[in-house]
């Protein structure tokens, strides 16, 4: 771990500007022309569970909810305050909240989805991995370093668990994940702006970021989800599912890179 005695602020805008350019192109592509509509539609469909395995899912994904946000939220702030970073929660109680309204009113408001013959609910982006990253990116926030590689592979692993899962129980295609993830990487920006404090190197996030995504992969694989076209299907599955893992992985990465070191307040 490397600290640096430079302000997080220039490398949090910079990432923050970038998350709204790209959810804004990944919008344009995936959800505003046919040929995107196409390819995340046919990327959804790589791979499926069978009904117990469709149980589970249901039920992992069930502890996503209002509760937990409120139980994420209050754990963030007593933390915070426990550490006198008061700014800390601020930012924290910024990134659940941003993120999921952000979410929400996108999803049900604003953002259509034209009709090029593949149906025209919306479901970009996902409010479940909307829910998981956002208290990811609080958690580390409010953390010490120590902790912040440890923290950013669990929260990997929960997020590509529950972005995976949605895609397989037929909720959500991959875009829609991906969407999500920007949106919270962008309010992850705002929050780190409000904390304030000097940035941090951590060689070691990589390590642990991308092992909770191979952890993610293998899960689902454990719990009985297969390719659709059985040993054909095992290379659109791997690519699909690695590439929703692996950007997941990429994107708490980033989320770790812009959260500052914070110092004591009285």
């Amino acid at each position: 771990m490397e600290q640096m005695n430079k302000s997080v602020i220039p490398r949090a805008v910079f990432v923050g500007v970038t998350a709204v350019v790209s959810f804004v192109v990944l919008v344009n592509f995936a959800l505003w022309t046919a040929r995107g509509q196409q390819l995340d539609d046919r990327a959804m469909n790589v791979a499926y569970a069978g009904l117990d395995t469709k149980l589970t899912i249901l039920s992992l994904l069930g502890w996503v909810s209002v509760l937990a946000i409120a139980v994420l939220s209050g754990f963030c702030v007593i933390l915070a305050i426990i550490r006198r970073h008061a700014r800390a929660a601020i930012g924290a109680l910024i990134v659940i909240g941003g993120a999921n309204v952000t979410t929400q009113v996108l999803k049900k408001e604003i953002l259509e989805r034209p009709d090029f013959g593949l149906g025209v609910h919306n479901s970009l982006p996902s409010g479940h991995v909307t829910v998981v990253a956002a208290a990811t990116a609080a958690l580390l926030l409010v953390i010490g370093p120590m902790l912040r590689a440890t923290m950013a592979g669990l929260g990997t692993l929960a997020t590509a668990l529950t972005g995976l899962s949605t895609i397989v129980a037929g909720w959500h295609r991959p875009a829609d994940v991906v969407a999500a993830l920007l949106i919270v990487l962008g309010w992850c920006a705002v929050g780190a702006v409000v904390a304030g404090g000097n940035r941090v190197n951590q060689s070691e996030v990589l390590f642990t970021t991308f092992s909770g995504a191979v952890a993610a992969l293998v899960g689902i694989v454990l719990i009985g989800v297969r390719p659709v076209n059985g040993l054909e299907g095992i290379f659109d599955a791997a690519i699909v599912l690695g590439a929703v893992a692996a950007a997941t992985a990429l994107a708490i990465s980033i989320m770790a890179w812009i959260c500052p070191v914070l110092t004591h307040q009285p």
